[in-house]
């Protein structure tokens, strides 16, 4: 974790357990299912964590934020995040009934009581939240589609509530008809070569998507 404290020194000897103990439930998971790339397990604190960690760089979530993480698979961002940030609820939302278990497993063993982990396709979802946390999963189109009605219009946070995007490439096309959009680039707060393309993005609510 010498990264995590390089970057995060304000954490607290728990969260950085916490963090170090996740990466060792996920290295042993994944040996039974793919809950991330197994070219990726020596690198987990940059690629994962870190990248994970990211989001608090745009944002510091206030006590009782409601965050969905869309498609989390590994528990990523949610996991880490939800270490840092205990007061607030995350749900973690995933298809794959194998992730759900290993999930709800990592989130026992850390006693993360500020978790929830949900089976279920994001279309079923009924619930709202003040943010919608997404890892390079799906177009921003599509992202937006899954996404409308599923969050608060009420901001009670410094940034207003929205979606926010992990993604990595030229993003410029796939974000230019969408209305509010911010793209922050992670080379800005991080010198490993993993961030040289990799972005933040935040969709704002109310929000659009413009059709070519």
């Amino acid at each position: 974790m010498s990264l995590i404290k390089k970057y995060f020194p304000q954490l607290t000897h728990g969260q950085f357990n916490k963090l170090s103990q996740f990466e060792k439930h996920v290295i042993e998971w994944n040996k039974k299912i793919n809950l991330i790339s197994r070219n990726d397990i020596e690198n987990f604190e940059t690629n994962h964590i870190l990248h994970s960690l990211s989001v608090s760089k745009l944002i510091s979530f206030k006590p009782k934020t409601k965050i969905m993480d869309l498609g989390t698979g590994g528990g990523l961002p949610g996991i880490p995040l939800s270490i840092i940030f205990p007061d607030s609820v995350f749900h973690l939302v995933d298809r794959k009934e194998k992730k759900i278990i290993a999930l709800k497993s990592m989130v026992k063993e850390l006693q993360l009581q500020n978790v929830r982990v949900h089976r279920s396709d994001a279309n079923n979802i009924s619930d709202q939240f003040d943010f919608i946390l997404n890892r390079a999963v799906g177009s921003a189109e599509n992202i937006i589609r899954i996404c409308r009605n599923k969050i608060k219009e009420k901001s009670f946070n410094k940034m207003s509530n929205g979606i926010i995007c992990l993604k990595g490439g030229e993003l410029e096309r796939e974000f230019k008809n969408v209305s509010g959009h911010k793209i922050i680039h992670l080379n800005k707060f991080f010198m490993e070569s993993f961030f040289q393309t990799k972005k933040i993005i935040h969709i704002p609510i109310p929000y659009t998507h413009r059709g070519n």
